[in-house]
């Protein structure tokens, strides 16, 4: 029987590269079928690593761990991680996060919402509708890089873009955060955090304007 995680869905103000922080979001129910403890609790942490909120996805996730998986791969309520990539450590969390975020297009988009996206995402059809065109043709394969990267925007994240023609690359992060937002509900707390900051810096600047017109 497989290991349990469900986690609660609460936030928590951390430091982060590239902002003042972040709003961690994680959470999500998922069991373990295979793997060590040390392999599960780096699929735990690349969850809670993200801002996505997990907790959207309605179903429980069985995620399988073993070794010689070729490539990672998620069906709806699946998803395959190789054990031998788990063990690089943060290295994997970027994947673990890809996948998990396949689960969120199988369970949360409608036709309506594909269609957008794939224009959106510039991808040619939506998932394997044919399987003659390239994995990176698929709106499915750039949607779940794509929330991997904008929901965990870090130099440590193997989903980082390296130039426009990756995956990740395919919509602006903050305009993908914004469209989820819109479509499935999806907390921005990057966003708001980043207003918060702004709102702060922008109040800090107009009170030294104030004392300056005092003098």
């Amino acid at each position: 029987m497989g290991s349990r995680f469900t986690v609660g869905l609460g936030c928590s103000i951390v430091v982060a590269l590239v902002l003042a922080g972040a709003c961690r979001a994680g959470g999500g129910n998922y069991v373990f079928a295979g793997g060590t403890p040390a392999e599960q609790a780096q699929v735990h942490a690349a969850l809670e690593a993200s801002s996505f909120d997990w907790g959207l996805v309605p179903l429980q996730v069985t995620i399988h761990i073993a070794r010689g998986i070729p490539q990672s791969y998620s069906t709806p309520g699946q998803i395959w991680l190789d054990a031998n990539l788990l063990d690089a450590g943060t290295f994997s969390w970027g994947v673990a996060q890809m996948e998990y975020g396949q689960q969120v297009q199988f369970a949360l988009l409608g036709e309506t919402m594909k269609a957008r996206l794939t224009a959106l995402l510039g991808a040619r059809q939506w998932c394997y509708e044919s399987t003659s065109l390239p994995r990176g043709e698929n709106g499915c394969e750039r949607f779940a890089a794509t929330l991997a990267w904008a929901y965990w925007p870090t130099g440590e994240n193997s989903m980082k873009p390296s130039g426009p023609g990756d995956w990740s690359a395919s919509m602006n992060a903050a305009d993908f955060r914004a469209l989820l937002a819109q479509l499935i509900g999806a907390p921005d707390p990057i966003d708001a955090l980043w207003r918060r900051d702004l709102a702060g810096r922008l109040g800090v600047r107009a009170s030294l304007s104030d004392r300056r017109r005092e003098r």
